[in-house]
């Protein structure tokens, strides 16, 4: 009934429109986390041939389904997502559950017709359908121990009485998975309008959408109905709920905002949003509109899945954004995220996207207006300095995992074909580089989405470059102006699509308003993934007088990089002034000759002008010839690119003296970590005493005059670096080295008093250690600490002292012997110190908690650093205790991140078991995501470093499980698990499935030979006579005959070879059974050597190395036959065998029987062979030449037997001496048992008994030589 996804258009015409729906939920139980209720959908068909309505429904119970409240429907539950990979339990791999993870999204995603819920339409509503009226389908359902889109928050009961009850409950549907919930059109395309209604216990409180109509107390005045109108259409995305005890704040300067808040935390709330009516202000004055909706909630909730959450006249926030009035650092960011939420308000939940693809118009916009009111709230260089982040990340991403497409409906125009331009199948190229469909919001990463948005913003900003702010405002204002008119008419006049804004609405309204047309820039930085890359050069001409640029993009085959056709601004800071230039990019290499305003005049002093008007003296001692005194490439940041430019020390240090930008300074500072020189200390010593430079430029000085004065710490004089910094700003004047109490009145000396201790603890002396008079100085800062006359609050102060103390601690320096418990006797002064103040501090705040515990997740941090460096036992256990549910989610995140760092360097199967576990059944959901991030930054293992210890098939199981089913209910994180398991494994199989084969496929093997043994035993046996049945298959099969004779009846004890495979087949390892076992004559090889099973596999994997170019040839060679008599003693006869082998290239096969528990194993020999999935049972915990050194000693038990057996193909140049000697040792070694008796030294007659003894059987070597 459903098309395939490949061919399902990208947009199909609805078959109904829901123009108005209605929600009661009657039954809110906080025992049984459960939800009873109904919703009302009015439907009004698009097709008369619509027998079946399909609507979005997850997790909840459907009992009845009633039409225009007369005739009760039929309906069916169809969800996907409850098993994506259909019972494909072989596969395992990214590659094959991606596909049928994107079927799963487009067999439910409403934008083309489709959804969970399928109701049959009776033949009495035939005639409605046809005549175009409207159908009222009403629902029942419940929902019961929701395992998404929903949360109850439920704390522990205590007996104290005045411990208010703050249990509540929210909505947090990621994105469009309000399905989940009550049933619905889930799409951002189907806005209707909505009333609410929702039936709470009295001493609640239920915020919705829209605005409250009334509050009505039941009959039985025991519980409260609240109900919510919302007449402008949007769409069930945007529709949230909570209910709780909350308290309430209306808005002091907007009576039309009201705030909620949980019991105690009223003080935080009102200090928090006591600025947020300017950004109201602020978005109505720069868009020209009103707010569209007529009031705003804004609810904090504990546990929320997101900082915050936008939805139609609500926010649904953290409580972890409130803070004091005394706390600095919170604030921005809290006043950047609220802010953000209501921008979204204008362009996400007002105006919404067409489609997935068009999403990334939605949150660019809202990023780029947040971006605006951050620039007026906290100063230009603030918004430079992050749009310079938020490009860094954006470039980073892609850079790893490959080029984001913003708008991935249609692909790019193609390009002109030349030999500039590449075929124009980029786009498609692409697409493939990602490990999951990009076309679903249900199955892309989280990180991809966070990236996107990003992205978007930058994209946006570049449309402002092009066309202009105040163009680009108008082209916001005319959207927003349509969608107010279409808001209040009534769908049958078909306006409601200026609700909705996609990709090619937005072309077409800048062409209306601006009269320029953007489809090439959309189809180059919007339907094209990836970032330019330029590397810049450039040499002074003296003779004319030019500098010549030379422009490289080197890059363009690198993942996540592409080649950029188009302008490329060029800054030029001369002695006369700053000259702007543009370059056309249209080859991977552009030079340009640019000639200079001005002429070099080293000796002569002048003020020179900057970009800003304003005119400087500079130092010119340190220039050579040019009078370029530095060089910026797009300065204005208008090209999602990245950065390479060369150019000399003395210039990035003028750059970061002189340059106004904070951008660029940024860029001298990281490029001077490469000169570590006077003059580039004496430059960043300079910025860090300037009180004019913006305070992060001082803060990113510090830490790269550390790295600087470490790599100049033979030739440093005087103090430390920093050190008198450090004293002059904050020591006291009597007493430098005693500081003076804290004033943080000064929000740049603030960050700046944080900062440098964190940096002078990275301070090195050249035996690696840190200094004495830096840890003299830190535990001084802790000594003298007072807060008491200070208006702010100390706790992100002594949380960066916390930190310093842990980037004091270097790797420990002991003799002691391996294996020598750490003590406290055995710590260095310094780390007991260092332990002494960390535990003193935890321990303080477990009475004195500070603010969000951020000294406890400094001290969690420097207890893992002393573990790391070997200065105390690592354990995990302080931080199970830290990470366990129910406390506070910053200090479980710290914890966890210990702990993922402890698995990752000395942890066991247990300790990563653990965490699966909490990332599994953990109550709280951001912690859950936190964690699944925190795996995927830094995994246990990845497919090229393997950790056997770690490496589970049962690791594999629970992540394929969460990926395929138990996670249907929650996109997110099934999405986090789906970026864990490309961590751990890549896009194909994981190594550790073909190692499970492998063992299974030997133990069939190996009960296919027990049985075949114990059916052969006869009264009878024969001095020497084993046979083995050779494995039949289309290739040259080599079989080898081993006999065992013992006291007791043997069993055979057969050698199963594969000879070359050319395929990759799994079916190429099971042996085909051969009851002729006499088709070949072969020899007797007997051997003392035992080793298990696991070590067998290891040493079939190396054999499974071999190069494809090797060849066997098979030989006539006279093989000695070593058996042992019925008293144990070892025979050794020479004898003749048809099938003895020599080796044609220099390369040696060696391969061993090894025995598992009581029985004999039968091994597959690997000759020559391609198969690459053997690769996995390779045990990285081992180092290589442990295998070697096992196989050599082998080797040199049989190495004149072999240098007798094997004719070499080299062309060794023999003279008659060696032939000579040669005759002497072979004669020798038929007379000379000493070679036997080697072999023979452990071996007895117990070690070679048959299966049905209690010993161990011994299984023989042969060697390949």
């Amino acid at each position: 009934m459903e098309a395939s996804p490949e061919n399902q258009p990208l947009q199909q015409q609805k078959d109904m429109l829901p123009p108005h729906q209605i929600v009661s939920l009657t039954g809110i139980s906080f025992e049984r986390k459960s939800i009873i209720g109904a919703v009302e959908l009015t439907i009004v068909p698009n097709n008369e041939k619509v027998r079946i309505i399909r609507l979005n429904s997850k997790q909840c119970r459907i009992y009845r389904v009633l039409l225009n409240d007369v005739c009760e429907a039929e309906f069916v539950y169809f969800d996907p997502y409850l098993d994506i990979s259909q019972g494909d339990v072989k596969t395992r791999s990214l590659d094959t559950i991606s596909k049928n993870h994107l079927t799963a999204a487009q067999k439910t995603d409403p934008d083309v017709n489709a959804g969970e819920l399928f109701i049959q339409i009776p033949p009495e509503g035939y005639h409605m359908i046809q005549e175009g009226r409207g159908l009222r389908i009403c629902i029942e359902f419940s929902l019961e121990n929701p395992q998404g889109g929903i949360h109850f928050v439920i704390p522990p009961t205590t007996e104290d009485d005045n411990q208010p009850n703050s249990a509540h409950m929210f909505t947090y549907a990621y994105e469009n998975s309000t399905r989940l919930w009550f049933p619905c059109v889930d799409s951002f395309a189907d806005p209707c309008t909505w009333k609410l209604e929702f039936t709470v216990d009295k001493h609640l409180t239920a915020v919705s959408c829209g605005e409250l109509v009334e509050v009505v107390m039941t009959p039985d005045l025991r519980r409260k109905t609240f109900h919510y109108s919302l007449t402008v259409p949007v769409c069930a995305p945007n529709i949230a709920l909570a209910v709780g005890p909350f308290e309430i704040y209306v808005d002091p300067h907007m009576h039309e905002v009201t705030h909620f808040c949980l019991p105690q935390l009223l003080p935080l709330l009102k200090n928090t949003v006591r600025y947020l009516h300017e950004a109201f202000e602020f978005l109505e004055e720069t868009l020209s509109t009103r707010y569209p909706f007529t009031c705003y909630k804004q609810v904090f909730v504990d546990e929320a899945d997101a900082d915050i959450s936008a939805y139609a006249t609500m926010s649904i926030a953290s409580v972890h954004l409130l803070h004091s009035i005394a706390i600095i650092d919170q604030t921005y960011i809290t006043r950047t995220l609220m802010s953000r939420a209501i921008a979204e308000q204008f362009f996400g939940c007002f105006i919404t996207s067409y489609r997935w693809s068009d999403t990334w118009l939605a949150k660019g916009i809202a990023e780029y207006l947040c971006g605006l009111f951050s620039r007026k709230c906290f100063g230009n260089n603030e918004y430079r300095e992050w749009v310079q982040k938020e490009l860094a990340r954006v470039v980073k991403y892609e850079e790893k995992y490959g080029g984001i497409i913003l708008d991935c409906s249609q692909p790019p125009a193609p390009l002109p074909v030349s030999s500039t331009n590449p075929s124009a199948s980029s786009g498609k190229q692409q697409e493939i580089v990602h490990y999951f469909p990009i076309k679903s919001l249900h199955t892309v990463s989280p990180k991809y989405v966070e990236a996107m948005r990003r992205k978007a913003h930058l994209v946006i900003r570049m449309l402002e470059h092009r066309i202009g702010q105040e163009l680009l405002i108008q082209v916001f204002n005319k959207q927003l102006a349509l969608a107010t008119n279409a808001a209040g008419t009534k769908i049958g006049l078909g306006l409601w699509s200026h609700l909705l804004i996609s990709t090619n609405i937005f072309i077409k309204a800048i062409f209306t308003v601006t009269g320029k047309d953007m489809s090439v820039f959309m189809d180059q930085w919007v339907r094209t993934g990836g970032h330019a890359k330029f590397s810049l050069t450039s040499v002074f001409n003296r003779k004319r007088n030019t500098i010549e640029l030379e422009v490289r993009q080197d890059f363009v085959n690198q993942r996540g990089v592409r080649k950029y056709n188009g302008p490329l601004f060029v800054q030029l800071q001369e002695l006369d002034g700053t000259f702007k230039h543009t370059l056309q990019i249209e080859n991977t290499v552009v030079k340009s000759d640019i000639t200079c305003h001005s002429k070099s005049r080293r000796n002569k002093k002048k003020k020179i002008p900057l970009s800003t008007g304003e005119e400087v003296d500079m130092d010119l001692s340190a220039m050579d010839d040019s009078p370029v005194l530095w060089i910026r490439l797009d300065p204005e940041m208008i090209l999602i690119r990245d950065l390479n430019i060369e150019q000399p020390d003395f210039q990035w240090q003028y750059q970061l003296r002189h340059e106004r930008d904070v951008t660029a300074q940024f860029e001298a500072i990281k490029a001077l970590e490469k000169y570590p020189t006077n003059a580039t200390r004496s430059a960043l010593t300079d910025t860090i005493e300037n009180e004019q430079c913006f305070y992060k430029v001082r803060c990113e000085a510090a830490h790269c005059l550390t790295k600087v004065a470490n790599q100049m710490v033979t030739q440093w004089s005087g103090p430390p670096a920093m050190l008198n910094i450090f004293r002059k700003f904050f020591g006291s004047f009597s007493a430098p080295h005693i500081i003076k109490q804290n004033n943080f009145a000064n929000f740049q000396l603030y960050f700046l008093q944080k900062v440098i201790p964190v940096a002078m603890a990275g301070l090195r002396t050249s035996h690696g250690i840190c200094p004495p008079e830096i840890m003299r100085f830190l535990f001084d800062l802790f000594k003298y600490n007072d807060n008491t006359r200070n208006h702010y609050s100390d706790v992100y102060y002594r949380s960066a002292l916390v930190d310093a103390l842990g980037n004091s601690i270097t790797p420990v320096v002991s003799v002691a012997l391996r294996g020598t418990p750490i003590t406290s006797d055995s710590l260095s002064a310094d780390a007991k110190l260092v332990l002494e103040e960390v535990t003193r501090l935890l321990n303080l705040e477990k009475h004195l908690p500070s603010y969000k515990y951020m000294v406890s997740v400094s001290c969690l941090k420097v207890i893992r650093k002393l573990q790391k460096c070997g200065h105390l036992p690592s354990l995990p256990k302080i931080y199970r205790c830290y990470a366990a549910y129910g406390q506070y989610l910053d200090l479980r995140i710290a914890a966890m991140e210990c702990l993922v760092d402890f698995v990752k360097v000395d942890g066991r199967w247990e300790d990563l078991d653990h965490l699966i576990t909490l990332l599994e059944t953990d109550p709280d959901p951001a912690a859950r995501h936190a964690l699944a991030q925190l795996l995927i930054d830094n995994p246990p293992f990845t497919k090229e470093s393997k950790s056997p210890r770690l490496d589970r098939l049962e690791l594999v199981e629970r992540l394929w499980r969460n990926m395929n089913n138990k996670l249907a209910y929650d996109t997110k994180l099934r999405c986090d698990m789906v970026d864990l398991y490309y961590a751990l494994y890549g896009n194909k199989r994981p190594h550790c499935l073909q190692s499970a084969e492998m063992t299974n496929m030997y133990k069939e093997l190996k009960e296919a030979s027990n049985k075949k043994s114990s059916s052969s035993i006869t009264p009878l046996i024969s001095s020497s006579i084993g046979t083995s049945a050779p494995i039949t298959t289309s290739h040259t099969i080599v079989t080898t005959h081993i006999t065992t004779i013992a006291p007791t009846p043997p069993v055979d004890v057969k050698i199963a070879h594969v000879s070359d495979c050319t395929e990759e087949r799994e079916d190429k390892f099971s042996p085909t059974a051969n009851g002729n076992s006499n088709n070949n004559n072969n020899s007797n090889i007997s051997s003392n050597v035992k080793r298990t099973a696991s070590e067998a596999f290891e040493a079939t994997d190396d054999l499974a190395k071999i190069e494809t170019s090797e060849e066997i040839s098979v030989t006539k060679e006279p093989v000695k036959n070593e058996t042992y008599d019925g008293d144990g003693k070892l025979e050794v006869n020479a004898s003749t065998s048809n099938d003895a082998y020599s080796a044609t290239e220099s390369k040696k096969f060696k391969s061993e029987i090894y025995e598992e528990d009581e029985n004999s194993v039968t091994i597959v020999d690997v000759s020559e062979s391609t198969i690459g999935r053997m690769d996995s049972s390779f045990d990285s915990s081992k180092p290589d030449n442990d295998f070697k050194h096992k196989l050599d000693n082998i080797s040199k038990k049989k190495k004149k037997k072999d240098k007798k057996k094997h004719k070499h193909k080299h062309k060794h140049k023999h003279n008659k001496d060696k032939d000579k000697n040669k005759d002497e040792r072979e004669r020798k070694e038929k007379k000379d048992p000493s070679i036997s008796r080697l072999q023979a030294k452990e071996a007895t007659p117990e070690t070679l008994s048959s299966a049905d003894s209690s010993n161990s059987n011994s299984n023989p070597p042969f060697n390949f030589q």
